[in-house]
């Protein structure tokens, strides 16, 4: 891989240790991907957050790279959910040595220039990179609405590489930077119209099917943000899909080469309708409704406040966002409305990455296909699969 003669001083250590290592970590992606050489990025997202996943081995990685103060990000960065709302831990009941810990990979980061706003929806609190520009995002779902939906380009990075990528301000240039590999290879025609949790389903069906592939759907209706949301995150989930396209809806629709699609796929009424019950896994009532995979936005939170205004739920709710996005809903009244029928709004984290297994939940309620898909595996507990209409139960 060619590098600058600056780039070749960041690897030899004149700029210090911390962009030293994280040199070292782009140069060995470039090299195993074929990228010729690396490109300047205008935004990062960084995962591997969660104490629960990282652990104190990370922990001491990240205090380690944050004693260099000459290593810090150099463009706009944010950070994936921890596994605690960090401010409010104690009231919601998350472990105290397990908050302690989360508090303290944040400050490392914090420290390390990445914005300390946690959100797996980095583009509802203002790290928006624009159409075409190259970036280093690596939440699953995150690099699905930002590649599909916005039009910016990012390969599906892991925790250490958009950490490096966020430091130097670089990323090898393979993959889906490159515009020959944004074409489609799967048809994905919907002989359904979709709504609500319709369509985690559809994103699961296509994400078990297509890989790390990349879909063209044909729609009977059309989607809104909230929608292309939980559907990349299905597909980001049940697959590994990073990019996918909407006719007469993604930006890039009319340049994917549809007619070069050489697989292709039909999902009806009744695929949707079957999918949605197999994300259920027991005939229990959820002892907690967790809503907000990926975090929930200021419309989905309105709807919420609608549901519940004026009466009193009977299972435990948590909506899971930014603190960004909770500010809002504070100043428009939802807070009240959802805190007054006995909800919460819980920041920063959300129920994949939480030790929700040691919390004495046994099932939970979720509207998202890739909650459906990670809270068994990832925490041992049930889910119960559905609109947030349905999960909610009142006195």
């Amino acid at each position: 891989m060619h590098l600058t003669k600056k780039e070749e001083e960041m690897c030899n250590g004149e700029y210090g240790e911390t962009i030293r290592k994280s040199m070292d970590i782009l140069v060995a992606l470039g090299d195993i991907y074929g990228a010729p050489e690396l490109v300047d990025i205008t935004s990062a997202q960084v995962s591997g957050v969660s104490y629960k996943t990282i652990g104190q081995a990370g922990l001491e990685y990240l205090e380690d790279l944050a004693k260099d103060d000459r290593g810090v990000a150099t463009i706009t960065s944010t950070l994936n959910p921890p596994g605690t709302d960090l401010d409010n831990w104690d009231k919601f009941g998350f472990p105290e040595e397990f908050s302690i810990k989360q508090n303290q990979i944040v400050d490392a980061y914090g420290k390390l220039g990445i914005t300390k706003t946690c959100t797996c929806t980095p583009y509802l609190v203002g790290n928006v990179p624009r159409f075409g520009d190259h970036i280093s995002w690596s939440e699953s779902s995150a690099v699905a609405f930002v590649n599909s939906v916005i039009g910016a380009r990012t390969n599906r990075e892991g925790g250490p590489g958009a950490l490096a990528a966020a430091i130097v301000g670089k990323t090898p240039l393979y993959g889906f930077h490159l515009k020959e590999n944004r074409v489609a290879n799967w048809i994905i025609d919907v002989e359904t119209e979709l709504s609500g949790a319709d369509f985690g389903a559809l994103g699961y069906i296509v994400g078990q099917n297509v890989g790390g592939d990349v879909p063209y759907f044909t729609l009977n209706n059309i989607p809104d943000n909230n929608d292309l949301k939980t559907l990349g995150a299905a597909l980001a989930s049940s697959g590994s899909v990073a990019l996918y396209h909407i006719e007469n809806v993604t930006p890039e629709y009319a340049h994917a080469d549809k007619v070069n699609a050489s697989q292709s796929l039909t999902v009806t009424k009744e695929d949707i309708l079957q999918t949605r019950e197999s994300l259920t896994t027991t005939d229990k009532e959820p002892d907690l409704i967790c809503l907000g995979c990926p975090h929930a936005s200021l419309e989905e939170i309105k709807q919420v406040a609608n549901i519940v205004n004026g009466k009193t739920i009977k299972n435990k709710l948590w909506i899971c966002t930014s603190i960004s996005v909770k500010a809002s809903a504070d100043r428009m009244g939802y807070t009240k409305t959802i805190e007054d029928a006995g909800g919460n709004i819980v920041c920063d984290t959300c129920m994949v990455v939480a030790p929700i297994e040691d919390m004495g939940f046994e099932v939970i309620g979720v509207n998202s296909a890739k909650a459906a898909n990670y809270v068994p595996s990832m925490c041992g507990l049930d889910v119960v699969y559905g609109d947030a209409q349905d999960l909610i139960q009142f006195e």
